[in-house]
């Protein structure tokens, strides 16, 4: 599925705020929840995301720079924002995905699609 939000990487990265998960937040990114480690979907979400989803503000997630991703992590991150009211349009606004693995960025994208659905079921 293409998205109409993701935008021009190469453009973005020389105007636009970068948000390195291995860099700003942890080379490990483990767990779904606070009481999952320091390292958590949850945290991730609380202390970068949201942020950046009330101020409306396009960002660039830098996904390379970690040893991996467990899914727990990523659902967490960008699925459970939609279960705190934001809609796929909102995240894929402010929100677009940089890495060398297309598949990690399609996986962040299913969890964000996935948690969608669910809330019109």
């Amino acid at each position: 599925m293409v998205y109409p939000y993701q935008h021009d990487l190469n453009t973005m990265k020389k105007n636009k705020r970068i948000i390195d998960i291995g860099k700003d937040f942890s080379r490990f990114p483990a767990g779904r929840f606070l009481s999952d480690g320091p390292n958590n979907g949850e945290k991730f979400q609380l202390d970068f995301l949201i942020p950046v989803m009330k101020k409306d503000e396009p960002v660039i997630i830098e996904l390379d720079n970690t040893a991996g991703y467990g899914s727990s992590f990523l659902e967490e991150a960008f699925g459970g924002l939609i279960r705190k009211g934001y809609t796929a349009e909102q995240i894929h606004h402010c929100l677009s995905f940089s890495s060398q693995d297309p598949s990690l960025i399609a996986e962040i994208n299913s969890y964000i699609d996935e948690a969608s659905q669910e809330t019109l079921s």
